[in-house]
């Protein structure tokens, strides 16, 4: 039997990634895999990055160390250099030092497990780190995007939240997030894998943290002061283990009016994340249709 660990979207988050990493210690995995998203979201990159090449762990690269080091190389629209809704990344990718740069600009797209080479990992799905597989993907789907690997078990994160998707030819499980959550439940989430001849047995792990620690490090890092509009939503996910994020660029778009700080309590009024996404998506589709109101006399 071999024991591999796989652990994802860590996002900057220090003390949930130590709490993981003692975890595992206990689990005592063969191996250990990460599937991307070490770094963004979050305000100790480059301490996670210095903590999983400590560790020996392989990775692979996710979108947000792409998003990172294109901001790094300016490598992205010009005005995205200097407006404030872009602050947190401006921030975030300057707090990478040139190690963590190079380290996560090293990492591949895929990999294979050394010691279950029937394993496969991808940040997103085979063809892109930027995509996800979540509850919400239909079997058709997911079948779409296995077919696209040999090996029968793909593992994968993106989407922070937990899914064991068993299909005809195999299985594709997506090992939920250690830094960001966004299952409603705030402990540092990975899984661990028991295969045996054609069995393949999935355990997610749920790891308590101290949640204090990771708010301590938003505000003394400097990182909740300059990041704007983003970092405010992405304490929101931290603490509330759901999606702030994108539903306020969704609904800032819905009204025509630019995400910054300002708009974030008005947003609060109007999200709740327990809702649906497709009754929240409606709700925008109303907003959208709304007359404007007339302009104030001057």
């Amino acid at each position: 039997m071999k024991r591999i660990a796989v652990l994802a979207d860590v996002h900057g988050n220090v003390p949930a990634l130590e709490a993981v990493i003692e975890d595992v210690a206990h689990q005592r995995p063969d191996e250990v895999l990460v599937a991307g998203d070490l770094v963004g979201r979050g305000p100790c990159g480059k301490e996670v990055v210095r903590r999983i090449a400590e560790q020996r762990w392989r990775s692979v690269r996710g979108n947000h160390e792409d998003y990172l080091l294109a901001f790094r190389h300016r490598k992205v629209k010009s005005r995205w250099l200097a407006a404030p809704e872009w602050s947190a990344a401006r921030w975030m990718a300057a707090e990478l030092d040139e190690a963590a740069a190079t380290f996560i600009a090293g990492l591949p797209l895929t990999l294979r497990s050394n010691l279950a080479p029937e394993l496969r990992v991808v940040h997103g799905t085979p063809r892109s780190n930027g995509e996800g597989i979540g509850p919400w993907t239909s079997q058709q789907q997911v079948e779409a995007h296995f077919s696209e690997v040999t090996e029968p078990v793909l593992v994968c994160g993106h989407t922070h939240r937990p899914l064991e998707c068993r299909l005809p030819t195999g299985l594709v499980v997506n090992v939920g997030a250690v830094g960001l959550p966004f299952n409603r439940d705030r402990r540092a989430q990975y899984a661990v894998f028991q295969l045996s001849h054609d069995e393949v047995a999935v355990e997610f792990r749920r790891v308590d943290y101290d949640l204090e620690l990771t708010v301590r490090d938003y505000e003394t890092s400097g990182f909740l002061h300059h990041g704007g509009a983003t970092a405010r939503l992405l304490l929101l996910e931290l603490e509330r283990a759901a999606p702030f994020l994108v539903p306020f660029i969704e609904w800032t778009r819905a009204k025509g009016i630019m995400p910054l700080v300002s708009e974030v309590e008005a947003f609060q009024k109007f999200y709740d994340p327990d809702e649906s996404f497709r009754a929240f998506s409606r709700r925008l589709s109303e907003l959208r249709n709304e007359p404007q109101s007339a302009p104030k006399p001057s």
